[in-house]
């Protein structure tokens, strides 16, 4: 049997949680059921999964306080675990309504063959793998597993051990949909049950680091199956000398700080045109002074705990790099332990540079590191400059100037005159770039084409001889 785990609190550092995965027959025998119940689930149509659907986005209302409570114990936070289960809601909705148009299959067509049509069918791919982070444990679990579903696949979620106490909760709201109940299933565990569960399914998503990443899409490809990736960020922000420097202040201060910085999408570097850079950097430092930390309880300020304690030590030695290096701190600076969690306030840095692991490294913090730059050049060639290429932002002072410098940033997702976007606007597909993934979009309408392979029929509706025909 694999091994138990003890699970920490982020607000007291006490474990007071414990997980059992699976032995590896017992995770083996469950994907084998669920391959059995796909063929039903996939038979019964569309408007039969909807309806499946729709009723688990009741079982998930009926039970949403419990479910925010969990997750306020996985995180330590508060409006971000509300935030992610009307999330989570919405999604159900929107991919309920998009479905039916992105599922309906083209007519048949003529080919260059006159006597020779062409249709097509798309065919689910029988159990898609999950395996999600820690830092929004409910919402990235399903980010993929909705669209998934609705297209007919079985699915199996191995969400992280660091933040595992919402999955008692969310079996239960499964359970009581009698549709649902054999084709998704939630299995807890570590990397080991990960690794497991790439060689039982037919796809696999995953969400989480560039070194973990890469080990899921070496594991996929020695089981011949698709991986689809979305992997660690350093997104840059520039701010261009005409930006309006309140808005560019207030919404680079949200996509650096929100759930901590604990996201992929976070703005972990800000490049500012050096005409502007004092006004900038003392307009981010008022407003950065005037969030408090979600402490003691969960109601008091904005800023809550850093979720993981190998992160913690990840950001404290980010900091003792930059000062070590000439960094200058104007507010923040440390990780702190309080009640027997790890906090970090925000923190604004100049006199940074690209030897500095607060520029280079992912960071997953609220921290801020400001750079000046002489040239709109400069500044393409600095946000460039690095490993990554999950999403950026723009700022300027028409939106012709801030796409004409966006055109020319390698990231997959860039917000003009606004940070972050992508965690809100979900219509919007797009690929990371460099190690900041693989795959199609999860985003937009390809999100759900992932799902489904492509069968092809090639039709003779003529009772005649083909002119390549051997001649007998």
């Amino acid at each position: 049997m694999f091994n138990s785990y003890s699970v920490r609190n982020p607000r007291t550092g006490k474990f007071d949680y414990e997980i059992t995965p699976p032995t590896p027959e017992q995770l083996a025998e469950q994907c084998t059921n669920l391959r059995k119940a796909q063929i039903n689930w996939q038979q019964s149509g569309l408007a039969s999964r909807i309806e499946a659907m729709q009723a688990w986005k009741q079982a998930l209302l009926s039970q949403k306080e419990e479910i925010v409570q969990a997750l306020v114990s996985d995180t330590g936070r508060l409006l971000e675990s509300v935030t992610e289960v009307d999330s989570v809601i919405s999604s159900i909705d929107r991919w309920c309504r998009l479905a039916p148009e992105l599922l309906s299959e083209a007519q048949a067509k003529s080919t260059a063959i006159p006597f020779i049509h062409l249709q097509h069918q798309s065919v689910p791919y029988q159990l898609v793998g999950v395996i999600s982070p820690w830092n929004f444990p409910l919402l990235l679990s399903l980010i993929d597993t909705i669209p998934a579903l609705l297209t007919g696949c079985a699915v199996v979620v191995k969400p992280s051990e660091i933040t595992p106490r919402f999955i008692q909760l969310l079996r239960k709201t499964i359970a009581s949909v009698p549709q649902l109940r054999d084709i998704l299933a939630y299995v807890e565990g570590a990397g080991d049950t990960g690794a497991t569960l790439i060689e039982l399914v037919d796809l696999v998503c995953f969400t989480g680091s560039i070194a973990t990443g890469r080990k899921v899409a070496e594991a996929a490809a020695r089981q011949f199956i698709p991986a689809f990736l979305e992997l660690g960020g350093k997104d840059p922000a520039i701010v261009l000398a005409s930006a309006d420097l309140e808005l560019a202040t207030s919404a680079i201060l949200w996509g650096s700080v929100v759930n901590v910085g604990q996201s992929c999408l976070s703005i972990e570097r800000i490049y500012v045109a050096a005409s502007i850079f004092d006004d900038f950097v003392a307009q981010l430092v008022e407003k950065a002074k005037c969030l408090d930390l979600a402490y003691p309880t969960v109601e008091d300020g904005q800023i809550g705990p850093i979720i993981a304690q190998g992160q913690a030590e990840i950001i404290a030695r980010h900091l003792q790099d930059a000062e070590q290096k000439g960094a200058v701190v104007h507010c923040g600076g440390t990780v702190e332990e309080l009640g027997g969690g790890f906090w970090c306030r925000p923190t604004v840095l100049t006199q940074v540079n690209h030897t500095m692991k607060v520029m280079t490294e992912e960071t997953f913090s609220p921290i801020m590191p400001v750079m000046a730059f002489a040239t709109n050049e400069e500044a393409i060639e600095l946000a460039n400059d690095t490993i990554y290429g999950l999403s950026a932002a723009v700022f300027a002072g028409t939106e012709a100037e801030a796409i004409a410098v966006a055109n020319c940033i390698n990231a997959g997702a860039i917000s003009i005159n606004d940070a972050g976007l992508t965690a809100l606007i979900h219509e919007a597909e797009k690929n990371a770039f460099n190690l900041s993934g693989m795959g199609g979009s999860r985003m937009g309408a390809a999100a759900m084409k992932r799902f489904m392979r492509k069968k092809a029929f090639l039709i003779k509706n003529a009772s005649i001889p083909d002119p390549w025909w051997f001649n007998c």
